[in-house]
């Protein structure tokens, strides 16, 4: 009996670090998840900005041409 009891007192420590082991590995699975979801987020919104600077740029060109047009012909 005493050699049971001894072996699951010795046994307890192995059975917490296993618990933390899992811990640590689900918590390195949901950063891991985490930060896929964010790369994905981050490329989403760079194409988004780069279309609104197109967009931009496309426009600054309109406003520039529509300015020149009423230049010249005032000239």
């Amino acid at each position: 009996m005493a050699k049971t009891a001894t072996r699951s007192v010795e046994l307890e420590p192995i059975d917490r670090l296993e618990e933390k082991v899992k811990q640590l590995v689900g918590m390195v699975e949901r950063m891991k998840s985490e930060q896929a979801r964010a790369a994905d987020e981050n490329q989403r919104l760079a194409r988004e900005l780069d279309a609104m600077r197109a967009r931009v740029a496309g426009s600054s060109r309109q406003v520039r041409n529509a300015v020149m047009s009423r230049w010249s012909s005032r000239a």
